[in-house]
C-alpha cells in the first residue's frame, strides 16, 4: 500500500511517499513568495516522480501544518500527532520530541506507539523561531544552511537576552558594530533558543532520549548549543537527529494515513459482508436460514 504526507509549513512543502513501512521518496520545496498551492503540487509531483509512483496508485494522500490547500489529500492530521509519529518511525527509542519550525517550537512527550502524554509549545515572542534565526543569518550574510557549522566554530558566545524578536534583532545590529564575530553571534542565539527549548522538556517531564524535528533539526549548531544547555540545567537527556528528521511531519502524515485507510477499508469489507443477501454457500439460491435451524 502505498501513501503520502504532506506536511505544509511556514517556509517549506515536505513531501513523504511510502510503501507501507518502506520510504520511497522524500523531497522538500521552500516557499520563498511563491503562490503556496503551486508549491504543493510541485513538490508532489517531484516526489512522485523520484519515486517512480503514479498517482492513482496513492492509496491515501494525507495533509498536515497548514494543509487546507492541499487539493488531493483524503484526510488530515494535527502536526503534534504526525511530528511524534515520525520521530518515533525514525527514532523509536526516543521518548521526547521538540519540532522546532519557522514560526514556533513545541516539546512532546511520548510513548512508543507515538502517543503525546503532554505537551508545551512556546508562548514568546519570535526570537526562538526558525524565522528570526534566518533573519539574523541574512542580516550577518551566512547563507541558512552554513548558520549551524559557523555556530560550532565559536570561541566566545555572545548572548541575546531579548525575548522580543525586533529587539533581540537590535541586540544583533549592536554586536556587529561592536567587532562580535558572526560564529559568537549565532551560538549566542543558539544558546538563547535552547534555554527556551530546555525549559519547555522540563515542563513536561521529559527522559531519556529526545528527537529534534522540524526545519531546524537540519541546524547542527542548534543541536549542540541544546546539549550544552541541558547538561548546564542538569537534565539527562539525550538529543538525537536523524538525517530524515526534517521530514519527520510528512512521514508521520503518510503512517497515519496508511493506518486510516486500513481501518476505513476493513470497516468497507464488514459492512459489504454484512449486506450480502446470501451466505457463501447459498450463493444464487433463497437467503440462507438463521444459525440454528
Amino acid at each position: 500500500m502505498i501513501t503520502a504526507g504532506v506536511d505544509v509549513g511556514s517556509s517549506s512543502v515536505k513531501v513523504a511517499i511510502l510503501s507501507d513501512d518502506q520510504i520511497l521518496a522524500l523531497h522538500s520545496e521552500r516557499i520563498r513568495r511563491r503562490e503556496l498551492r503551486k508549491v504543493i503540487q510541485e513538490a508532489y509531483d517531484v516526489a512522485l516522480e523520484e519515486s517512480r509512483v503514479a498517482r492513482d496508485d496513492v492509496a491515501y494522500a494525507a495533509s498536515t501544518g497548514e494543509g487546507e490547500l492541499v487539493d488531493f489529500r483524503r484526510g488530515h492530521f494535527y502536526g503534534m500527532t504526525t511530528h511524534a509519529r515520525g520521530a518515533i518511525f525514525l527514532m523509536p527509542e526516543v521518548r521526547g520530541v521538540l519540532d522546532v519550525g519557522a514560526l514556533h517550537a513545541r516539546a512532546m512527550r511520548v510513548d512508543e506507539r507515538s502517543k503525546v502524554l503532554g505537551y508545551r509549545m512556546t508562548s514568546q515572542c519570535a526570537s526562538g523561531s526558525g524565522q528570526f534565526l534566518e533573519n539574523v543569518a541574512r542580516y550577518l550574510g551566512v547563507a541558512l544552511e552554513d548558520v549551524g557549522a559557523l555556530s560550532c566554530q565559536a570561541s566566545k558566545p555572545e548572548l541575546v537576552s531579548s525575548i522580543c524578536a525586533v529587539l533581540a534583532e537590535t541586540d544583533v545590529i549592536n554586536m556587529v558594530s561592536r567587532g562580535i564575530a558572526p560564529a559568537d553571534i549565532l551560538k549566542g542565539i543558539h544558546l538563547s533558543m535552547a534555554g527556551r527549548y530546555a525549559k519547555l522538556l522540563r515542563a513536561i517531564g521529559v527522559t531519556g532520549h529526545v528527537a529534534l524535528t522540524g526545519g531546524l533539526a537540519a541546524d547542527t549548531g542548534l543541536a549542540e548549543a541544546l546539549r550544552e544547555k541541558l547538561r548546564e540545567d542538569g537534565l539527562s537527556l539525550e538529543v538525537r537527529v536523524h538525517p530524515h528528521s526534517i521530514y519527520a511531519g510528512a512521514l508521520g502524515a503518510a503512517l497515519w494515513g496508511a493506518h486510516r485507510h486500513r481501518v476505513l477499508s476493513n470497516r468497507e469489507q464488514r459492512a459489504g459482508t454484512e449486506a450480502r443477501p446470501y451466505g457463501p454457500d447459498c450463493r444464487g439460491g433463497p437467503p440462507c436460514p438463521p444459525s440454528g435451524y
